[in-house]
């Protein structure tokens, strides 16, 4: 395709604003719109970024693609009205409320031939785009995700906010079913959960203990997985992995320092990609439900204790 994909985004704060910024920077692009239920707002974006500033998707002129960043409760309404209008989708993590609205979004896609990719944008951190995701499989996984208190992203609770990213690297690095789920929580700052641990089993054998904050004094975001023959931490915040392994009864270690990364920018390009080559997602619609139906559950664990 010769011409660039016209494309626009919806829902333009703390984040949305960065999808605009991806997409006016890449050549296979052109940012046509931006929309938010604030007009200034959105005009404030379109100035930025010298496009159409809406506040009504209604008044969107058509478009090849759009990201979809408003708050999880309208991400079905909004990934649902667009994929009719035959746009593809690229719809920010959770994909949708529910599990039925999820359904509904894959089958959208599915019957409009069209792309739909949910925003996990761990996936591609420099650290998860470099690994051998099907070398080993883990026996234990442990993950800290730790933020300080932000007032944003506080409509769904920490599980939906925050540890659905590393329930997402998981899912994919077991690649097995849970069959047993153990969860414990508390809200602090907020009406919703803000702090919590799960503990996953699964078919294989494989165990995950996986713990949220959105309450801490620092930020963490890393995994450590214990596999047959070697240990390996992974850190995606300093986007480094170190493996350490038994040789000889010395423990050897080593350390791999993965160059600085811009993860949305890999995402908004790969999504652009799977539409330009008609493949499919790293994160299509499937594996965000997969991960939608364990935060579920997860959540529903927490609210019966």
């Amino acid at each position: 395709m010769s011409e660039k994909l016209r494309c626009a985004v919806i829902g333009v704060g703390y984040l949305g604003q960065y999808h605009a910024q991806k997409y006016a920077c890449l050549d296979e692009c052109e940012l046509v719109a931006v929309v938010d239920t604030l007009p200034q707002r959105a005009q404030e974006v379109a100035a930025r970024f010298d496009c159409l500033g809406l506040s009504d998707i209604v008044d969107l002129p058509d478009v090849d693609a759009v990201s979809v960043v408003v708050p999880t409760n309208g991400h079905h309404q909004v990934a649902s009205y667009c994929l009719a209008r035959g746009f593809h989708v690229l719809v920010e993590k959770p994909i949708a409320s529910n599990l039925a609205q999820a359904d509904d979004l894959i089958e959208a896609a599915r019957g409009s031939d069209r792309v739909l990719m949910v925003g996990h944008l761990e996936r591609f951190n420099s650290v998860l785009l470099a690994m051998d995701w099907r070398q080993e499989r883990p026996r234990f996984i442990e993950s800290h995700r730790l933020t300080p208190f932000k007032s944003r992203a506080t409509d769904v609770d920490v599980v939906l906010d925050l540890m659905i990213h590393d329930i997402d690297i998981i899912l994919e690095l077991v690649d097995s079913e849970v069959v047993q789920l153990a969860a414990c929580g508390s809200p602090v700052l907020t009406d919703e959960v803000d702090i919590a641990n799960a503990r996953l089993q699964f078919a294989n054998g494989s165990v995950a203990n996986v713990t949220a904050s959105r309450v801490s004094l620092k930020d963490e975001r890393k995994m450590r997985l214990f596999l047959p023959q070697r240990y390996v931490s992974l850190d995606f915040q300093a986007q480094s992995l170190s493996v350490c392994w038994n040789s000889g009864g010395e423990i050897q270690q080593n350390r791999i320092q993965y160059q600085e990364s811009d993860a949305l920018l890999a995402e908004i390009r790969h999504f652009i990609d799977c539409i330009l080559h008609k493949s499919r997602p790293l994160v299509a619609g499937e594996a965000g439900r997969r991960a939608l139906a364990t935060a579920i559950e997860i959540t529903n664990a927490l609210s019966r204790r």
